[in-house]
């Protein structure tokens, strides 16, 4: 298992969000959550681009964080589903709030990304 060699520096709002939902795949898991789709198969459907490892670690991140809940059901073969808690519904809005920037500046953003990422192959080639 991981262990942190650096203590994290929470002095503001900022940091502390960072620390909750710094992963790559952790506010996709919320709003994904928060639209229905709970079990982990589902999840993993959502997002294809992530392995069911990276995904489990960072569920356990948000369950440890109280984002989320874990509900298991006593059957065979086992059923997990995810649930958001009331916590983790009060981030929603944020989310919301992100994901309407990104769509405000799709085009903008991609252009940049995309020429970001020609300068580090670029880089790469000399």
């Amino acid at each position: 298992m991981y262990e942190r060699k650096i203590i994290p520096n929470l002095n503001c709002g900022l940091d502390l969000i960072g620390e909750v939902l710094y992963g790559k795949w952790k506010i996709r898991l919320l709003w994904f959550i928060y639209q229905g789709h709970k079990r982990p198969s589902e999840l993993q459907r959502k997002i294809p681009d992530a392995s069911r490892r990276v995904l489990n670690i960072q569920l356990k991140e948000l369950e440890d964080h109280e984002l989320v809940t874990k509900k298991i059901y006593p059957v065979v073969p086992p059923k997990v589903e995810y649930s958001l808690t009331d916590f983790g519904e009060s981030v929603i809005p944020v989310i919301g709030a992100l994901g309407q920037w990104g769509d405000q500046h799709e085009d903008r953003l991609r252009k940049l990304i995309i020429k970001r990422i020609q300068g580090f192959s670029d880089t790469e080639e000399n």
